[in-house]
């Protein structure tokens, strides 16, 4: 058995004997052994795709092809670079803190695991496949189950949210499939037979026009889901209804399939349309980077303060990879990976606050840095990691983006620059603001005294998340160095 394909039959097993189980305990239990397992696995990932790299230069390794379809050159085609690795690392970090925060879900235990794991094959799956097909169908594994986790065991307008999400990506996935169709279509360009595989479609010199045509088409069919401006209305309301472990994975995972899609596919494959259309796609990112910040200001609810966050934060990933150097190519993965692990302690912070005042309106809530002062503790840190503080990962992915966007010596990236870099002003605002109000002074409620202090599953969540916030903020550069030597043959692809 291929070490890569373990991450979908893993999950696999573990639904297959959650189907059986009985009860909570038993329910929670299986999903944790689950978890770790996953986390094992992708630790040895790490480990094996280091060893490997001393005696193999391609570009992906770890390689396998089964075909599946063979009239349509359908294939079961999976590889890893060092920027897979890192996401397939956060991906199983996070599934595992989201099973211990979910530790206590009493409705529909089994169903709940399920959903969250078949949530996470598409995700892994979606991050090892080189097939575009393939790819596409792990995508839309990874986007169903959102439905079912907000509409049945969310909170607030659950419906309305779910089915705002589900048409919005939907629609997305119209779009993307148009484009992806059109890249397969051109893949004979040069006199070849049509082939989904990325890797050989890399090497085939597909026409400007239809470059041009399919770019925006699968640039936007991707980025709806990374929150593009003016794309990303589904976001908010999805995270604000959606339980809090999905909050994590929709976040800290599902929202980052936008980002890497783009980078290997719209990018790679079609970078001369990349070149035609990157003004008009920068001028979105930035935009969704400022927009996102100020309407962070503007919310008093925590979740829709960590949505928003959320928007202009992935706003600067988008914004990075338009660059087209190395510099802020690195700061753009660094980026996706902080803000996965920033984002889903944020929403494991906020449940745990909301499930013990009842409340996630910050005006109503005060004095909590004496009342559950662990927690309170943990949300300065992760606050002070969101806007970039030095130590954390935050600035080491900013860092990258911004020195990587000021090596363009012409005005338009220079402007588009420093209005993107305005915005860690404005998120140092409303991330103070809310540690000022929620965490400092008297205690609003007396009812906040009685509260339960947090628990070793709640503790299991946090460290899990937390520790690679640090870890990457002091050595980054194991992790950026395996990044770079991964970004070099994309460079050469796409200039």
């Amino acid at each position: 058995m291929d070490i890569l394909s373990l991450f979908i039959i893993v999950p696999l097993l573990t639904i297959l004997v959650l189907v059986f189980s009985k009860g909570l305990n038993q329910a929670r239990l299986i999903s944790m052994i689950g978890g770790v397992i996953q986390f094992g696995m992708a630790l040895n990932l790490v480990a094996a795709y280091f060893n490997e790299r001393t005696s193999n230069n391609d570009i992906m390794v770890f390689t396998r092809d089964i075909v599946w379809f063979k009239q349509f050159n359908i294939h079961y085609t999976i590889g890893v670079d060092g920027i897979s690795v890192a996401l397939l690392l956060l991906t199983s970090i996070v599934v595992l803190a989201g099973v211990f925060i979910s530790w206590k879900i009493h409705d529909l235990p089994k169903e709940f695991f399920i959903s969250l794991i078949v949530l996470s094959i598409g995700v892994y799956g979606f991050f090892i496949s080189l097939n575009l097909f393939t790819m596409f169908v792990f995508f839309e594994i990874a986007v169903i189950p959102m439905y079912l986790l907000i509409g049945i065991w969310g909170s607030g307008p659950k419906e309305y949210s779910a089915m705002k999400l589900t048409l919005m990506l939907m629609g997305a996935s119209a779009v993307l499939l148009v484009g992806i169709l059109g890249i397969y279509f051109n893949s004979n360009a040069d006199g070849g037979p049509l082939t989904f595989n990325i890797m050989e479609i890399a090497k085939v010199n597909i026409p400007y026009e239809a470059q041009r045509l399919f770019f925006p088409l699968t640039f936007i069919g991707f980025a709806v889901i990374g929150a593009l401006f003016p794309f990303h209305t589904w976001s908010p309301d999805g995270h604000a209804s959606a339980p809090t472990a999905v909050s994590m994975l929709h976040a800290g995972v599902l929202m980052k399939l936008g980002g890497y899609g783009v980078f290997r596919v719209a990018m790679y494959l079609l970078p001369q349309g990349a070149l035609h259309w990157s003004w008009f796609f920068i001028i979105l990112s930035a935009i969704g980077v400022i927009y996102g910040a100020f309407s962070a200001v503007k919310q008093t609810d925590l979740k829709y303060i960590n949505a928003y966050s959320s928007v202009s934060h992935l706003g600067l990933v988008l914004f990075a990879l338009l660059m087209f150097n190395k510099t802020a190519w690195n700061g753009a993965i660094l980026q996706s990976l902080s803000h996965g692990f920033m984002t889903a302690l944020f929403f494991a912070l906020i449940g745990m606050i909301y499930e013990r005042t009842h409340t996630r309106d910050v005006t109503k809530l005060g004095g909590l840095l004496k009342v559950i002062p662990f927690i309170s503790v943990i949300y300065v840190i992760t606050g002070l990691a969101s806007l970039g503080l030095p130590g954390f990962s935050g600035f080491v992915a900013e860092m990258n983006i911004f020195v990587g966007a000021f090596q363009h010596d012409t005005m338009f990236y220079r402007i588009a620059t420093i209005i993107s870099i305005s915005a860690i002003v404005v998120t140092a605002v409303y991330i103070l603001r809310v540690v000022a109000i929620m965490l400092m002074g008297p205690v609003k409620n007396e009812e906040f005294l009685g509260v339960h202090q947090v628990t070793w599953y709640e503790k299991m969540g946090i460290f899990l998340l937390l520790i690679p916030i640090v870890g990457i903020g002091i050595a980054p550069l194991w992790l950026s160095d395996m990044i770079l030597k991964s970004l070099g043959p994309f460079i050469q692809g796409v200039l």
